[in-house]
């Protein structure tokens, strides 16, 4: 082969090189511009992740604290009367006992804003409290963490809060709180345990309705058992057509929709899911009928079987491992979806943690938290479990 034919020959490939360079070039150009557009339509803001961090920290913290556990509590009080401004009335200050708690006052009467030292002693010794004002009329006031020493003694300085004037006497409270007994569970978690119940039997509920519909129409959504006749073929994209829409539409959807059609509660849960089950459950059964082997179909059909026979000899037999191993993972689905669904209506535990999160209880939606990510962790072990007996 001459210079000039190994010339010729190498044009082409250098041109097909240039154009695969200026194809990935624009490939690249394309993809900024997009991410380019598409980060200033989410609205990302990474400064946020920075300033915000100090929210997100107390909520994980409270999070990371649930109210699982609880113990009896035993108090120890103490008043004293202030008036303000000083007026005709006269506080005293409390008498002072060898044994029982009580409060000395640096004055008993004054102005908003002015400060004022309270100083306690015969307390429990090393104990936590709090210090409160109480107006004759209106709302108490936390104003000041107490710490008793080890002789029961503290001394604290307090601005006098601003209370409109009056003539009777205000209250200073302190209040020293400590566990006693052994830790028991809590309202919260006895509360948790009660709805996570029927979560768990909301999910079973759906999941068992879902399987009665599905299993049926599965079959009339397979096209390699449908394909024989145009009228079935009707059938076909009518049932995958159903399929579509329903599942297009998200379960907590169905909860609205349901909970405003049978009220709020487990039973608008169980049927938003079991709706949104039928339809999911459905198209994978069917994509399973769908993948079975010919072979035993043809080998019934021809023997005479008629549409039934072929059904429940040659396909049954088949599809029964990946169909218990489909409807076990849809029950697991459903007990996560059961959470979200509880936000809008559908009952089970997310009702009272949609609650205790709008209220910013996070200690009590901590225990909720907690008790979801243990159940499904199970779920998910013991559904692996079964479905590599069974499979």
């Amino acid at each position: 082969m001459s210079a000039e034919e190994d010339r010729r020959q190498e044009i082409p490939g250098r041109r097909r090189g240039l154009f695969s360079s200026r194809r990935l070039i624009l490939g690249i150009v394309v993809a900024v511009v997009v991410y380019a557009f598409a980060w200033q339509i989410t609205e990302i803001d990474l400064k946020k992740l920075v300033t915000g961090a100090p929210d997100m920290v107390h909520i994980v913290k409270q999070l990371l604290q649930p109210d699982l556990l609880t113990r009896d509590k035993e108090y120890q009080r103490a008043y004293a009367d202030f008036q303000v401004p000083c007026g005709t009335a006269s506080p005293q200050q409390p008498a002072a006992s060898e044994s029982e708690p009580y409060l000395v006052l640096s004055y008993l009467c004054g102005e908003p804003g002015q400060p004022l030292g309270v100083e306690g002693f015969n307390f429990r010794p090393d104990t936590k409290g709090i210090l409160r004002w109480i107006p004759p009329v209106g709302t108490r006031r936390s104003l000041k963490r107490i710490d008793a020493d080890s002789e029961g003694h503290f001394a604290v300085g307090i601005a006098i809060p601003d209370v409109p004037a009056s003539e009777e006497l205000q209250e200073i409270e302190v209040e020293l709180k400590w566990d006693v007994g052994l830790p028991y569970p809590s309202d919260t978690t006895k509360i948790v345990l009660s709805k996570m119940v029927q979560t768990i039997m909301l999910a079973m509920m759906a999941t068992t309705v879902g399987v009665f519909l599905a299993v049926p129409l599965s079959f009339l959504a397979a096209r390699n058992l449908m394909s024989k006749y145009r009228s079935t073929m009707i059938v076909y994209f009518l049932i995958r057509g159903v399929f579509n829409i329903v599942r297009s539409i998200e379960p907590y959807i169905w909860a609205i929709i349901f909970a405003v059609w049978v009220g709020i509660g487990p039973f608008a849960g169980v049927l938003a899911l079991g709706m949104h089950s039928i339809a999911a459950l459905g198209k994978l059964y069917s994509e399973q009928v769908e993948s079975i082997d010919p072979g035993p179909i043809e080998a019934i059909q021809a023997t005479g079987a008629n549409a039934l026979q072929t059904i429940v000899y040659a396909v049954v037999p088949q599809i029964v491992p990946p169909y218990i191993a489909f409807t076990i993972y849809r029950w697991d689905i459903n007990v996560r979806m059961s959470t979200v669904i509880g936000f809008v209506g559908g009952g089970g535990i997310g009702f009272i943690l949609i609650q205790w999160v709008n209220l910013l209880q996070y200690k009590k939606a901590g225990v909720a938290v907690w008790a979801i990510v243990i159940v499904v962790w199970t779920m998910d072990v013991v559904s692996s479990w079964v479905r590599e007996k069974v499979v």
